[in-house]
């Protein structure tokens, strides 16, 4: 009787063993993914970065252009209808 007991709390033990190295294997998979949306994530945002940057040097160029084009006007004696 003590044998069947003992072989049965084994083949539990080795069940429950089993399910571990799933579940440790689900989680290396799970940390893995999500290292790599972290990944992604971070690039987008430095594409976001890098974007609103080109606009403020776009805003900074269409202002320069806009003073030197008023600087010309006033020099040619050209009025500004605005």
């Amino acid at each position: 009787m003590t044998d069947k007991v003992e072989n049965l709390i084994l083949e539990h033990l080795r069940a429950i063993r089993a399910d571990i190295a799933t579940v440790k294997n689900d989680t290396r998979e799970i940390k893995q993914r999500l290292t790599s949306l972290e990944t992604n994530s971070a690039g987008q945002r430095r594409d976001t970065a890098q974007l609103y940057g080109d606009i403020a040097d776009q805003h900074a160029r269409y202002d320069r252009l806009t003073e030197r084009v008023e600087r010309i006007e006033r020099r040619l004696e050209i009025q500004n209808e605005t």
